[in-house]
């Protein structure tokens, strides 16, 4: 059975980035993929140091929540992104797990092939460059990123509020729709 995984890069438990994330994934489930709800909020995972022990070593010198997380993504056949916007940003535990997925994994082709893109949720502004941000990631790894109905971009500050975007909780459950069905196609 394929498989989907949604990593909740936001640091609040039960916030809009996991709402959203987990909309997604049940829009994916629908279609037949189990899916996984994999939250960053507690853990701890640092951003990469260039040390280069990925490049002639397997895993990551650096002692944190990495390498479980990684597991899951690496296995994983469908790979969603959620993350909040910080100063017009993805937060440091999000670009921190990216830079160390892409040097750790990147010259090894192991995402290449996969389905899956970005969810990006905010306040007032910020996510489309956030957006892009992430959605440039998922090209250099060789992940195969569908569209929806418009950017995967919701509104929502307050807890619970990213509910009340309809247009934004539609964009992720159609992108969840489209990844699922090009992940059959091309992996299943």
């Amino acid at each position: 059975m394929l498989k989907a995984v949604g990593i909740v890069g936001s640091p609040r438990k039960g916030g809009n980035t996991e709402i959203l994330t987990a909309h997604c994934l049940k829009a994916i489930a629908e279609e037949g993929l189990a899916t996984e709800l994999v939250k960053l909020a507690g853990l701890s995972i640092a951003g990469c140091t260039a040390c280069g022990y990925c490049f002639e070593n397997e895993g990551c010198n650096i002692e944190d929540d990495f390498p479980a997380i990684y597991e899951k993504m690496a296995g994983a056949d469908v790979l969603i992104i959620g993350s909040p916007v910080y100063f017009s940003s993805a937060p440091a535990m999000v670009k921190g797990l990216l830079e160390r997925v892409g040097f750790m994994s990147g010259r090894k082709g192991v995402f290449a092939g996969k389905v899956g893109g970005p969810l990006v949720v905010a306040r007032r502004a910020g996510q489309n460059y956030t957006f892009t941000e992430l959605l440039l990631w998922f090209h250099i790894m060789q992940i195969v990123n569908p569209g929806s109905i418009y950017w995967n971009v919701a509104f929502g500050r307050e807890k619970g509020e990213v509910q009340n975007d309809q247009e934004g909780m539609n964009i992720a459950w159609h992108f969840g729709k489209n990844v699922a069905r090009v992940a059959k196609k091309l992996r299943g």
